[in-house]
């Protein structure tokens, strides 16, 4: 049975900070709209961290966090756009097109950030480079 208090030879239990505002949560949270692809519910995970963690990173990872938000937010209008264009056939090809953007969104950011530079344009409807 485990403390919940550590004892004098037990060290405190750490997290490697990927809950925490900065880049590694930023990471995470491309890498879960990425799987929202294939898993739905893990694009709603993301943007909870994003609302939760913006404004307390600082530097080049808050383009990143907005960035993210603006990425869902965009995304879901694109998307329904997509859908109620199916009865015309068009919203097909608009789907994949919006999936083509959503990945392209995300690549662009990992990228950005793991060179340590800001997103360019944060607020771009497109790809925000």
């Amino acid at each position: 049975m485990s403390n919940v208090n550590p004892g004098p030879n037990e060290a405190p239990r750490r997290t490697d900070g990927w809950l925490d505002p900065g880049s590694t949560n930023a990471l995470v949270i491309y890498i879960l709209y990425l799987a929202s692809l294939v898993i739905g519910v893990t694009a709603i995970v993301g943007i909870v961290l994003a609302y939760i963690n913006r404004g307390k990173a600082g530097g080049f990872v808050e383009s990143h966090y907005t960035f993210l938000i603006r990425t869902f937010w965009i995304g879901i209008l694109y998307a329904l756009i997509s859908l109620v264009l199916v009865f015309l056939i068009v919203g097909f090809l608009l789907m994949f097109v919006v999936a083509v953007w959503f990945i392209a969104r995300c690549i662009l950011g990992i990228q950005a950030l793991q060179r340590g530079e800001p997103v360019r344009n944060p607020e771009s409807w497109l790809l925000g480079q």
